[in-house]
């Protein structure tokens, strides 16, 4: 059973970041817990840190401001969550989390807190931060530290930016576009001719090229890919409801009619002013 300072703590609304690490701990304790969350590890929680991260950059994305601080507050659970586990592991602390990102931050900003001159563009503090990285990580491989639960798009652009900094990059766009129709066009010949795995591997290729042309144009290609998906949603949607002003579903209609009600949701999106 909870002693009473604990019980003050987790209904205290003003309790702040305490309040949380106590809640969890509470939801972790072996005997009075909460099943689900006493089961979990570092592996199955994992997704769900993923999850909400690309939940924050959603809501980000939408402007959704009355909703972030929740999406802020569900991804900084995830951090309160991990950290949770591993005290009870014996392996580190949420207060080693937190001094070893602010340790970081200070190294990594000494034209903020140390002797460099500030006169620099958001450009060159970039290149700097990126040299800093390579000096705290040591003799290494080009591509190591690039992690493997990234998105892939995302990872595909980091990998590329590591060996373009030791001069493996195209010039220009026009060679990235040129691989990316030599791609596409060996796909379409493994689509007739090769296995499915065969496919796979070139469908990946193709991908790979794509994330190389963001890249190249400065877009970020999961930003780029999460608003067409909701544009795509958003008219969508319009065409339900076309057919539901019939008194009808998406079932209920042909392709070439729900064809020609995107083609009038494609016009009423670029009918709005930008």
């Amino acid at each position: 059973m909870a002693d009473a300072q604990s019980d003050a703590l987790v209904r205290d609304a003003n309790g702040g970041l305490p309040r949380l690490r106590e809640i969890m701990r509470r939801l972790r304790d072996p005997q009075a817990g909460c099943p689900w969350d006493i089961v979990q590890t570092f592996a199955t929680i994992a997704p769900y840190t993923v999850e909400e991260a690309h939940e924050v950059a959603d809501a980000i994305d939408r402007q959704a401001w009355g909703e972030l601080p929740g999406e802020l507050g569900d991804l900084l659970l995830q951090v309160v969550f991990h950290a949770q586990m591993a005290e009870e592991a014996g392996l580190f602390t949420l207060d080693d989390v937190t001094q070893a990102i602010s340790d970081k931050m200070l190294a990594r900003h000494p034209h903020v807190f140390g002797d460099e001159s500030r006169d620099k563009s958001p450009e060159q503090q970039t290149v700097d931060w990126e040299r800093l990285k390579a000096a705290e990580r040591g003799p290494a491989r080009v591509l190591d530290g690039v992690a493997l639960g990234l998105p892939g798009l995302t990872r595909a652009v980091k990998l590329q930016k590591r060996a373009a900094r030791v001069g493996f990059d195209w010039p220009s766009t026009d060679q990235v576009l040129a691989k990316m129709a030599e791609e596409m066009a060996e796909l379409v010949e493994a689509r007739d001719t090769l296995t499915e795995a065969e496919v796979t591997e070139e469908f990946g290729d193709l991908l790979f090229v794509t994330a190389n042309l963001a890249r190249h144009m400065q877009v970020d290609p999961e930003a780029a890919l999460r608003a067409a998906n909701a544009k795509f949603v958003r008219r969508f949607q319009r065409i339900e409801d076309w057919l539901a002003e019939e008194n009808r579903t998406p079932d209920q209609s042909d392709l070439a009619e729900m064809d020609a009600l995107w083609n009038r949701a494609k016009a009423m999106d670029k009918a709005v002013p930008k």
